[in-house]
């Protein structure tokens, strides 16, 4: 539809009008009007915003992961807003995030752990692992550019603890034998692009496991009965963050070159229902909350709209781009 991409290209924020050109209309990354766009999502409020916590040692000073403000979502937003790549100003976050995943205390070697350490325990066997801390780790320092031998040794964290199954899960009930699908689907998007970026054979492969255990659910639909496994799974949301749903698992896909295996169709189908009659998309639900109270769930910005009804900008570009990538109606 003619119309809606027109209709994002006049959008007031550059992100939305960057990841028009790049994701729906495959403009070159590297174009001047792609690094003029770029230098105007850095200079935008949003990112001021996101930003605004820093201290003068360039530290957000609270725990990296405290939602949504710590440093490790921060650039997990910037890395998905199209931040420009390279920026030197973004290294003391990127140090939070790695003194807190590469710390004893996170790699459960520690006697205390801070409640947002997420360590790593085995049980029966079976790493139990926050995987999308380390996925949105290595997905944010590469998209950015501000990765070092690190980022590799995180990447190699996640083949390592990878289940049988192909995923990650985090919870510690010896029962638990199944990968889960929050844990899974960030570090299949990072090793995806840390096998393009670092040409890595060894989270090629693992992607590809991870990819099938999405796949073989057609995205969200249990495997014995074809129930849907849950019914935030089949609402839209922008951001995710660590939760799960069709158009993150979809974009996930397309991003790892995953989108045009037929078990994907179902869910372009039940995205392609949503649409509105001005062509866009709604986000159904939010994770979070603006306000500058400190509490988990807090949101410096607004991510637009949030009802069935009303077109939100963040999730439409990301559905358009799904659509394209998939070779459907856009």
């Amino acid at each position: 539809m003619i119309k809606i991409v027109e209709k994002l290209l006049a959008s007031s924020e550059p992100s939305i009008r960057f990841k028009t050109c790049v994701n729906v209309l495959s403009e070159e990354s590297g174009s001047g009007r792609i690094r003029k766009l770029q230098d105007e999502i850095k200079s935008s409020s949003r990112v001021k915003l996101l930003l605004s916590e820093r201290g003068k040692d360039g530290k957000i000073p609270f725990h990296p992961y405290c939602k949504w403000y710590g440093a490790h979502w921060v650039l997990a937003s910037l890395a998905d807003i199209g931040y420009p790549p390279g920026d030197k100003a973004l290294i003391p976050l990127r140090e939070q995030v790695y003194d807190w995943l590469l710390s004893k205390e996170h790699e459960g070697l520690a006697e205390r752990h801070h409640p947002y350490t997420g360590s790593i325990k085995y049980v029966k066997g079976l790493p139990r692992i926050h995987a999308s801390m380390e996925g949105n780790a290595v997905y944010s320092m590469l998209t950015l550019d501000i990765l070092d031998d690190r980022t590799d040794k995180l990447a190699e964290r996640l083949v390592k603890t990878q289940w049988p199954d192909g995923g990650w899960n985090c919870d510690k009930n010896s029962r638990a034998t199944n990968s889960s699908f929050y844990e899974s689907l960030i570090p299949l998007r990072a090793l995806a692009l840390h096998a393009k970026a670092r040409r890595s054979s060894s989270s090629r492969e693992a992607a590809a496991r991870a990819a099938e255990i999405f796949l073989k659910r057609n995205l969200y639909k249990r495997q014995h009965d074809e129930k849907v496994m849950s019914d935030d799974f089949v609402k839209l949301h922008y951001p995710c963050y660590w939760h799960y749903d069709i158009l993150f698992a979809l974009k996930v896909m397309a991003e790892g070159g995953f989108i045009k295996d037929k078990r994907c169709q179902v869910a372009l189908s039940l995205l392609e229902s949503k649409r509105l009659p001005d062509g866009g998309f709604p986000a159904e639900r939010k994770y979070y909350r603006v306000t500058n109270d400190m509490h988990a769930g807090r949101s410096l910005v607004d991510w637009g709209v949030a009802n069935s009804k009303q077109m939100n900008e963040w999730v439409t570009v990301d559905a358009l781009y799904v659509l394209k990538s998939a070779e459907r109606k856009f």
